[in-house]
C-alpha cells in the first residue's frame, strides 16, 4: 500500500513538473511571436558622420536623453508606422515616427539646429526630434495619455478639450474625447506599452 501511495506520489509530481515545462515552453513560444509582432529592431542605418546604428541604439539612446520610457517609443513607433522608415501618411507625415514637416522645422527652434528638410527622413533624425517632441509634450501636459492625445491630435486641441467640462474633468484629466481616431489612437499605443513592458522591461 505504502509502494502504491509513494508512487502516486511520484507521478502526480512529474505530472506537475510536466505541466510547469509545457507551460514555459508555450510561454516562450508566444514570446517568439510576440517579439516578431512588437519588435526593438537590429537593423542598422547609417547616421550623420557615416557610423552605423541600430534603430534600438537609436530609441534608447534618445530615450534616455529625453527623459521618455523607452517601451513608449516603440509603442508609438509601432503604432505610427509599423518600423516602416520610409512610411508617409495621406496627411503628410513622414517616417518611423510619423512627424510632419512644420513641426520638424518648428522644434528645431528648441534645439536650435538647422537642418535640411530632407533630415526628418533619416531614422536617427525622425527618432530623436520625435522623442523629443514626446519629450517636450510631457513638459506641457505631465501626463502620458495627455502626452498621446496631443501627438495624435495636436496640442492645441488637448489644451482646449481641457478647457471644456464636457471633455475634461476640470483637474487636469480628459474624461471624454471628441476624436474617435485620437481615443483608438491612446489606447492602441497603451496595448503596445503593456506588451513592450512585459516582452523587455519585465514589468
Amino acid at each position: 500500500m505504502k509502494k502504491k501511495s509513494a508512487l502516486t506520489s511520484i507521478v502526480i509530481v512529474a505530472i506537475l513538473i510536466i505541466s510547469i515545462l509545457i507551460g514555459f515552453a508555450a510561454q516562450m513560444i508566444f514570446d517568439s511571436i510576440d517579439k516578431g509582432r512588437y519588435p526593438r529592431p537590429e537593423t542598422e542605418y547609417l547616421v550623420e558622420g557615416g557610423e552605423s546604428v541600430t534603430i534600438r541604439h537609436m530609441v534608447e539612446q534618445y530615450a534616455e536623453a529625453y527623459g521618455v520610457p523607452e517601451y513608449l517609443v516603440y509603442a508609438v513607433i509601432r503604432t505610427e508606422s509599423g518600423f516602416d522608415v520610409n512610411a508617409v501618411s495621406k496627411r503628410g507625415a513622414i517616417g518611423l515616427m510619423q512627424m510632419t514637416p512644420d513641426t520638424f522645422v518648428w522644434m528645431q527652434t528648441k534645439t536650435k539646429e538647422s537642418l535640411s528638410a530632407e533630415a526628418i527622413y533619416s531614422p536617427n533624425i525622425n527618432i530623436k526630434y520625435g522623442t523629443y517632441y514626446l519629450s517636450y509634450l510631457y513638459y506641457q501636459f505631465g501626463d502620458w495619455n495627455l502626452v498621446l492625445a496631443a501627438y495624435n491630435a495636436g496640442p492645441g486641441n488637448v489644451t482646449s478639450w481641457l478647457e471644456d467640462s464636457r471633455y475634461s474633468d476640470g483637474e487636469g484629466h480628459l474624461t471624454n474625447i471628441p476624436f474617435e481616431e485620437t481615443r483608438n489612437y491612446i489606447e492602441k499605443v497603451n496595448d503596445a506599452v503593456e506588451v513592450y513592458k512585459r516582452l523587455y522591461y519585465n514589468y
